[in-house]
């Protein structure tokens, strides 16, 4: 069943359903007010039947054809008069009383010796239902007489019954034509859905450069369109992220296969020395150890992605750290006289993993050491900004072009000029720093100019 099918059925129901509420309701208020018209033109009788006997008096010689021509209100179609005795016996009765005799009831009799009147319904074998009502007449605590004035409930029930006819002809066909409507105005809602449809086909074939149009109103369709347009941006980046990634990935995989393959096939032509055998053995050691640091460090990309590396939650002493980590890359530039200098060094606490802000600021080191000039300086500095810590890593080397900044994160990704300036980077170093900063509920910044140097800047939440 279609969802088409299903919301027009829904709204065809929905509709029946209040049909039958609407016609309830108003054949209940219609038979309510229909019956109390008639009881108030039955007491309107009766008041003046009662008046007319206040006048004349009642005797069993006092025809009903004397009282009816001087109040010819008494002469009336749709009812009849009767008049009783305290004794509940007929002593006047007006000619068209029903071929039935209509006795006064017990209850009737009671009310009036209490001094009530009594609106009652009586029925008769295959013939309408009528409506009574008994008012007694009084002088002072004597009862003197009781009026009976009744009419038939005929014109009553023949109107219900019309009512009742018309909404059984009529309902049918609304709900014909509500159903028909429902279909219509379901098949125009759900237009934008089949385009959806027929997008995502499209989606499915291979071209991710499909997107919707956003209609004006910004009603659940619309919503619904953007949504699926973002979804299918992100579809795309991620595409064309994977494809970068792989194309990247087998790069820096296949070059040191292919050195060591290269070597291993040379020094196999034709016997070599000890010392020939001994330089392939350390280059392709070399080799080796720069695909295990690639495949440990896509591991632990792997793991990070997956929620399963772990990040504790201490108080860690920047300061102390950023101190260490001065120590350890002025070893490491002594090679090409690099010096690397620590700026001013605020005490900051920070709450993290001490092993994992190590190795964050460990990576940026190296990086700003490996990319500087021979003989340039590193800065580090690390200051508080409000409930921030910020750490800063400036170097004077091969700087990043503006277009490349976005993308130095991405895992594998290395510009023509870090790749021409150095032969040992992987490409991971930066996106491991870009986990581990945002698992601190930090970021990266960085500022660089080509040929003028990079700065990169750690901001963490300061521990409270």
């Amino acid at each position: 069943m279609t969802v088409r099918l299903r919301l027009s059925l829904w709204y065809g129901s929905a509709l029946a359903l209040s049909l039958v509420l609407f016609a309830a309701l108003l054949y209940a208020v219609m038979a309510r007010d229909l019956r109390e018209q008639i009881d108030r033109s039955l007491a309107q009788a009766a008041a003046v039947a009662v008046r007319a006997l206040e006048v004349h008096g009642v005797g069993p010689a006092l025809p009903f054809e004397d009282l009816a021509a001087e109040f010819p209100e008494l002469a009336v179609l749709d009812k009849f008069f009767q008049i009783f005795s305290p004794a509940g016996r007929v002593t006047i009765q007006s000619p068209n009383v029903r071929r039935h005799d209509i006795p006064l009831s017990r209850t009737a009799l009671d009310a009036a010796l209490a001094g009530q009147a009594t609106l009652e319904s009586a029925r008769f074998k295959g013939e309408s239902p009528i409506r009574v009502l008994s008012v007694p007449i009084r002088r002072g605590d004597l009862l003197v007489n009781i009026v009976q004035v009744g009419t038939s409930l005929h014109p009553v029930d023949h109107t219900l019954r019309r009512m009742l006819e018309v909404f059984l002809v009529a309902a049918p066909f609304a709900l014909l034509v509500a159903l028909a409507g429902g279909w219509f105005l379901a098949g125009r809602a759900l237009r934008p859905v089949d385009a959806i449809t027929a997008a995502a086909e499209r989606i499915a074939g291979g071209d991710l450069s499909q997107r919707l149009t956003i209609p004006p109103s910004e009603d659940e369709i619309g919503r619904l369109i953007a949504t699926f347009n973002t979804m299918i941006a992100r579809l795309d980046a991620s595409f064309q992220q994977v494809r970068r990634f792989s194309a990247d990935a087998s790069h820096e995989l296949r070059t040191p296969l292919t050195v060591m393959r290269g070597e291993t096939e040379l020094a196999l032509r034709r016997p070599r020395s000890a010392e020939d055998y001994r330089e392939v053995l350390e280059s392709s050691l070399e080799e080796i150890g720069r695909l295990s640091r690639i495949v440990d460090e896509l591991l632990f990309l792997s793991r990070a992605d997956l929620g399963q590396v772990p990040v504790q939650s201490a108080p860690v002493r920047l300061d102390l750290v950023l101190q260490d980590i001065q120590q350890q890359a002025s070893v490491l530039g002594q090679d090409r006289q690099i010096q690397v200098t620590a700026g001013p060094l605020e005490p900051v606490t920070v709450l993290g993993d001490e092993l994992r802000l190590r190795e964050l600021l460990l990576n940026l080191v190296d990086n700003a050491v490996a990319y500087s000039k021979p003989g340039g300086p590193v800065e580090l500095q690390l200051t508080q900004d409000r409930r921030e810590a910020r750490l800063t890593v400036a170097d004077s080397g091969i700087g990043i072009a503006p277009e490349e900044q976005a993308r130095i994160f991405d895992r594998f990704y290395r510009t023509d000029a870090a790749r021409a300036h150095s032969k040992k980077g992987t490409g991971l170093g930066l996106a491991i720093c870009k986990w581990i900063a945002e698992s601190h509920k930090g970021r990266i910044e960085v500022h660089s100019r080509p040929g003028e140097g990079s700065r990169f800047t750690v901001v963490l939440p300061l521990a409270p």
